[in-house]
């Protein structure tokens, strides 16, 4: 049975299997500095820090902000030794059914083929490809904007609600002022 569970630095164990699996799963530029996220992770109220189990077993991590209108899922990945055993449908129903509210998430262009996997796959648990243009701002100083898609789960439109979605995820997730 899929449960979440909330982490924090203080729990070793569990904090190190989630930041090993982040730096594993996502290259450097798309995640914050580890000692940024720790504070995250034990000081911001509506940052939550999940690790994902099956049973007793954990197999992945979710993070995701609660923005009251929607929530962003930062980041989410399964463990590999996990992966392909359905853990990834699984958790989205879970947290779909949970919140009952907007989900956002942030995806690569479609251009290499895993980028378009992933798009697929969050496309057949009910997400909706939004084309406005966007850009993931750097998460340390000295990298770039990273051109990147923003995926959607309920009744967000991306006519009245992109600038907001943007607004919020460049104020909040990345402290910086949207274009």
């Amino acid at each position: 049975m899929i449960r979440l569970q909330p982490i924090s630095t203080a729990d070793t164990e569990h904090y190190t299997f989630m930041e090993r699996l982040l730096i594993a799963a996502f290259p450097p530029e798309e995640y914050r500095e580890l000692s940024h996220l720790r504070n995250y992770t034990d000081q911001t109220g509506h940052f939550h820090n999940n690790l994902i189990f099956d049973d007793n077993t954990p197999v992945g991590f979710i993070t995701y902000w609660n923005f009251e209108r929607f929530y962003y899922v930062e980041h989410f990945a399964i463990h590999p030794d996990q992966r392909n055993g359905g853990y990834g449908q699984k958790v989205l129903q879970h947290i779909c059914q949970q919140i009952q509210q907007p989900i956002v998430l942030e995806v690569e262009e479609p251009i290499e083929e895993m980028a378009q996997r992933r798009i697929n796959f969050y496309k057949r648990q009910g997400f909706v490809l939004w084309d406005n243009e966007y850009q993931q701002p750097p998460y340390k100083a000295g990298d770039s904007f990273l051109p990147m898609h923003l995926m959607v789960y309920g009744n967000l439109q991306p006519e009245q609600d992109f600038e907001e979605v943007k607004q919020t995820l460049y104020r909040e997730v990345y402290n910086v002022a949207a274009d």
